[in-house]
């Protein structure tokens, strides 16, 4: 099991189209048993911690032929694929037929040789787990019905999108209490014990084959959110809540097992209490995508110990491309922001490269896209930098930033710092479209009584300044729109 740095870089790669792109630049039938080496190289040269393999569970016959019926589901793969057919469907793989990989993909033992690929080059494996439903030709779906939630001949003339006829039984399609369901996958009942049981065994399965899961829409497995969802089909609530008992089981035997959890409405804190070791920061990608610093700003004031265990992101499978959301600069320093704050951060494959088609998980290939190399050379240089031991080893702190009482412009700069042994990493971002300008205030760092030495460590500019007006007055800072410093400081002796 390898354990991963404080405040590591997760780069999620969606496994069938990185494999079916790699055949077709090999002229050669890749999985996981054979990808190239310089494959590797090149994902540990983007100097991340961990690779999660998006997408390696055996998929559904049955989910590509309720999908491939869905007109709403056709239309969206024809807008990322001009040219998709029903053969590029294979089924989401987020309706699991069973956790065995894919023999498409090289199989259990494909994904061995691929994760010690991967720890050669000391980076750690992490995968799906999708606790809320299942494909409706899984196993279980025949061996324990009971598993599941099950409806009623009204339940199904009522409301035919959330109950389907499967064999002998309606059962709910899998939901969250907002929306309608999920017609391709089938519900399970998180308060049933024994399916607790099976899912622990499961998972130390899945444990044994990666180092941590990211485990798909975990609030809905919380009490409360289920009761929501599904009131009393679901039967009586159990007295433990389900992450807190599979967390902790599984842990006893994999202490060090990462979970991570796609989290939203703000239930971060709850499954963080449940055991999750990172969740997703779904507020801090709202505000940077839509609102201003000082919201930000006011995120960024939680304790550290929550903060810790967030998942920071501009982009995954699930949201549009950060190219297509942000403009260039406006990208460039949201990706800055989320890169250096503490807690976990995520990068999509894709992201580096500038492609701006967000692909459907259904599907086995994407469009020819032209890849732009002014974003791949800025998001190489920003991990080469956020790699420094401070980022990973230092303490973090949120800086104050003032300004004068005829410019208030300061309020669009945010500002931290990491520090380890004796070096500062200072970061100043303006997160507005217009310049700005303010003094960062670097407390409890011991400047006072020597000059520094401030390295721009996107530019190589080099700056002195007094320790004494540093502690007194702070940092004097000026950025243009969407600029930004990263400042390596250095107490000069």
């Amino acid at each position: 099991m390898k354990t991963l740095l404080s405040n590591p870089v997760i780069y999620e790669i969606n496994t069938l189209v990185w494999l079916e792109e790699i055949s077709r630049q090999s002229q050669a039938d890749i999985t996981l048993a054979n990808v190239p080496d310089y494959k590797w190289d090149e994902i540990s040269q983007l100097k991340i911690q961990a690779v999660w393999l998006m997408g390696v569970w055996e998929r559904s016959p049955e989910c590509i032929k309720i999908s491939n019926a869905d007109p709403g589901n056709l239309s969206e793969f024809k807008r990322a694929l001009s040219d998709f057919t029903l053969d590029d469907n294979t089924g989401s793989p987020y309706s699991v037929r069973n956790y065995k990989v894919d023999q498409k993909l090289g199989g259990n033992h494909g994904l061995a040789i691929a994760r010690e690929k991967l720890s050669e080059r000391n980076i750690a494996l992490l995968l799906d787990f999708v606790p809320n439903h299942l494909a409706f030709d899984h196993p279980w779906v025949d061996s324990n019905p009971e598993f599941f939630i099950h409806g009623t001949v009204e339940d199904l003339a009522k409301d035919p999108v959330t109950f389907k006829c499967y064999g002998s039984d309606i059962f709910a399609c899998g939901k969250d209490p907002y929306y309608p369901a999920w017609e391709d996958v089938v519900q399970v009942n998180a308060f049933n014990p024994l399916l607790r049981l099976e899912v622990t065994r499961v998972l130390r399965d899945i444990a044994s084959m990666c180092d941590g899961v990211r485990c798909d829409m975990a609030m809905l497995m919380l009490n409360s959110v289920f009761l929501k969802t599904w009131g009393s089909l679901a039967g009586e609530a159990l007295s433990e809540e389900y992450w807190m008992y599979v967390i902790s089981e599984v842990k006893k035997e994999f202490p060090d097992f990462i979970f991570i959890a796609e989290v939203y409405w703000d239930m971060e804190y709850i499954l963080q209490q449940n055991g999750f070791d990172y969740c997703y920061d779904k507020r801090l990608y709202d505000r940077l995508k839509g609102e201003d610093a000082e919201s930000i700003r006011d995120h960024l004031q939680a304790p550290l110990s929550y903060q810790s265990k967030l998942i920071r992101f501009i982009e995954n499978h699930d949201e549009d491309r950060a190219i297509s959301i942000f403009n260039p600069d406006k990208e460039k320093a949201a990706a800055l922001i989320s890169l250096s704050l503490p807690g976990a951060k995520l990068i999509h494959e894709g992201q580096l490269e500038g492609r701006v088609i967000r692909l459907p998980v259904f599907l086995r290939r994407r469009p020819e896209e032209t890849l732009n190399a002014f974003v791949r050379n800025f998001y190489e240089n920003i991990l080469e930098i956020t790699a420094m031991a401070e980022l990973h080893k230092g303490e973090w702190m949120l800086c104050p930033v003032s300004g004068w009482d005829d410019n208030q412009s300061c309020r669009h700069i945010l500002s931290w710092y990491w520090k380890y042994e004796n070096k500062i990493c200072l970061i100043a971002v303006n997160y507005c479209p217009n310049p700005s300008q303010g003094f960062v205030l670097i407390p409890d760092c011991e400047l006072a009584g020597h000059d520094w030495r401030l390295v721009d460590l996107f530019t190589q500019a080099h700056f002195i300044r007094n320790g004494d007006e540093l502690a007194v007055s702070g940092l004097y800072v000026g950025l243009e729109s969407w600029g930004f410093h990263l400042f390596q400081m250095y107490r000069m002796v």
